[in-house]
């Protein structure tokens, strides 16, 4: 019998040719938490994908091991039936059906004749969301009823009702607030101790620190080292995953900030469903050349509705005054807005950001395709020529730019997204988010390019709800709270405690 409970020993996992994963070793013993640490695009979801079953057995090499004997899983079936369960970072539920139809979809409990036994089928959905702690869940009802958080427990719940003794956690808090965090990690903990294996895969590495056992890391799809966490801290996890140490996350640059160039005057959204209440009330504010202007605030305070607006995004009624070098300018669509010379990286990229049926390539482009138009044909030569000196700038990891846009990490779908409105050559460039689901070496380039943008003469406004980015970032911060400003602080000595404490109200501007 052996001594783990699974063991992967060189796996290789080729995409064109290209080495996506090249020789991974990986032994988790029975109940215990791995943590498995990487940037965007070093390995981890494919290592993952590999071992679920998602890439069947046969479309990679290596050897994989349950309990001491061979696993060539053909499907996630088979994976499923050994007692391995993948919760994907976007969630797989079904919105209309029930809490508990979606706990057992697939595997449902049936009555003689085939039909459903949805008694018996709710008493053990309630039996284990009190196993799990998860309050104020009623199982007959709808699951687009309750929010993410609520979402990402029922997800588990799903899981551990499918027997899961090795349960693989893509990113599960990528979505959820402190407090959902901390009801997520107190059931990982329920879970280890009742022998249930975890592999922990998150960006963010303070969870990591909390809850796991053993730090694996990879870095481009090779595996770099394996730790007892008591042996690690997050400045050695960071070292590990970039190669390098990483003593100031914040590549703070000095650059010359100018003359006011862009102004927003009473900007006023409403709720999409009721028009009576404002999201965003009454704002105005004034950005610099080359200056980054941070937007802080609590969840809900309105800064992503204030951005949309800004640049025609905003799906209910707006009211806005744009002005950009004097003039008065319309914004009232993200067309006009491009035209204008602004452009805006979207909080939620999968939604907002790319186009799922196209290519990376494609994608890069989209909003620039007329200036490769030959009598109504498309140059490709040219428009090729652009999305590689486009990649190679960004340093974007693809194999070819003729891959599905999908098949890329978060982070590399973020800089294709960066390139694509980069591309319009902006004045004034609006990120709402633009770290979100980010590893801590993406986020480090992303932050130089910025620096490198304003260098430039561009003006960049930044929505972050990371309180220590926007003061690692930002030369001025406005603190947006229930749809209104709340502060406006040039980032001199500027504290977490004066923006919370300004984003509740309890100092006046």
């Amino acid at each position: 019998m052996s001594d783990y409970l699974l063991e992967m020993k060189n796996i290789v996992k080729k995409f064109d040719g290209v080495p996506a994963l090249n020789g991974i070793d990986i032994k988790v013993k029975a109940g215990e938490c791995i943590g498995l640490c990487g940037e965007n695009g070093a390995g981890k979801s494919t290592l993952m994908k590999v071992l679920s079953g998602v890439y069947p057995h046969g479309t990679w090499d290596g050897e994989i091991l349950w309990e001491g004997a061979s696993l060539k899983a053909k499907s996630i079936r088979d994976t499923e039936a050994a007692g391995i369960i993948i919760i994907h970072q976007e969630l797989m539920l079904v919105p209309e059906l029930t809490v508990a139809e979606n706990l057992f979809l697939g595997n449902e409990i049936t009555l003689p004749g085939g039909r459903m036994n949805y008694a018996a089928m709710n008493k053990r959905s309630e039996e284990l969301l009190r196993e799990l702690n998860i309050p104020e869940v009623n199982v007959v009802l709808p699951v687009m009823n309750y929010g993410g958080g609520h979402q990402q427990l029922i997800e588990i719940a799903k899981a551990l009702n499918k027997n899961a003794r090795l349960l693989i956690l893509d990113e599960p808090s990528s979505s959820l607030t402190s407090s959902e965090i901390a009801v997520l990690l107190d059931i990982i903990r329920t879970l280890k101790a009742k022998g249930v294996t975890c592999i922990y895969i998150s960006h963010k590495l303070d969870e990591v620190e909390a809850i796991c056992d053993t730090i694996v890391v990879i870095r481009d799809g090779q595996h770099i080292a394996t730790t007892p966490m008591q042996q690690m801290n997050v400045e050695r996890i960071i070292a590990q995953m970039v190669g390098r140490e990483m003593n100031q996350l914040y590549p703070t640059q000095d650059h010359p900030i100018g003359e006011v160039v862009f102004e927003a005057r009473n900007v006023t959204c409403y709720d999409r469903d009721n028009p009576q209440r404002k999201r965003v009330d009454d704002i105005s504010f004034s950005l610099k050349q080359g200056e980054i202007l941070g937007i802080a605030g609590l969840v809900g305070a309105g800064r992503t509705e204030l951005v949309s607006a800004l640049f025609g995004a905003y799906s209910g009624a707006f009211e806005a005054e744009i002005w950009l070098n004097g003039i008065r300018i319309d914004t009232s669509t993200p067309l006009k807005a491009i035209k204008a010379g602004m452009a805006m990286v979207p909080e939620d990229r999968k939604q907002h950001g790319i186009v799922r049926d196209l290519d990376v390539g494609q994608n890069m482009t989209l909003t620039i395709l007329d200036q490769f138009s030959r009598l109504s044909k498309i140059d490709k030569e040219a428009e090729l020529n652009t999305i590689r000196a486009e990649i190679a700038r960004l340093e974007l990891k693809t194999a070819s730019p003729f891959l599905p846009i999908t098949s890329l990490s978060g982070g590399n779908q973020q800089k294709a997204v960066l390139a694509k409105m980069l591309l319009t050559k902006p004045k004034i460039l609006i990120l709402d988010e633009p770290t979100r689901g980010v590893d801590v070496g993406a986020k480090y380039e992303i932050y130089k390019l910025m620096f490198a943008l304003v260098k430039q003469g561009m003006s960049i406004i930044m929505v972050s709800s990371e309180l220590a980015e926007v003061l690692g970032i930002a030369d001025r911060v406005l603190v947006i709270g229930e749809g209104k400003l709340r502060g406006n602080f040039i980032n001199d000595n500027l504290t977490q405690e004066t923006l919370l404490a300004a984003a509740l109200d309890q100092i006046t501007i």
